[in-house]
């Protein structure tokens, strides 16, 4: 009879658990389409468009004598010393770099520059290109799970049944 009794508090266990899953899973798909639908109206910015928005906002321009003279010798993201005709970009904020390695810097981290933090692009078309370079969806990791299974782990379900 005890044995008997242990089965179906085992079996009754398992079943909790399988449920406490399958309602998890259904939140997770909720909360996809739910947000799906929420960002669906706000814009997606391909790497292609993100980088021509830089060069709309700050143009290139080769680097000159008259740059050398404002004291800009070298870019502060790959620490190399301008060349006379490399294509720079000049910022609002008055700092220079090599063209290649600001849009790197651009793309890879917020679009601030590297010095000063000043903003480069509005926050609205950076938060654009990230998701779509990062876009957020469920992707079949058992995070949620593991935490919740240690949650019910032990005496803890046994105190709440």
């Amino acid at each position: 009879m005890a044995a008997l009794s242990e089965l179906l508090s085992r079996l009754y266990t398992i079943t909790i658990v399988f449920f406490c899953l399958l309602v998890l899973e259904a939140v997770i798909l909720f909360r996809s389409v739910i947000g799906n639908i929420k960002n669906s109206d706000k814009r997606l910015i391909s790497t292609s468009q993100y980088l021509q928005l830089i060069e709309e906002k700050n143009p290139a321009i080769p680097y000159n004598d008259k740059l050398r003279l404002q004291s800009v010798t070298e870019c502060a993201v790959c620490l190399s010393e301008f060349e006379d005709g490399e294509s720079v970009r000049k910022l609002k904020c008055k700092h220079t770099f090599h063209k290649d390695c600001l849009d790197k810097w651009l793309q890879e981290c917020l679009a601030t520059c590297p010095l000063c933090r000043t903003k480069v692009l509005p926050d609205e078309i950076v938060s654009g290109f990230h998701r779509h370079q990062n876009p957020v969806e469920y992707d079949g990791s058992d995070e949620e799970m593991i935490f919740l299974l240690s949650a019910l782990h032990g005496n803890g379900l046994q105190r709440i049944f």
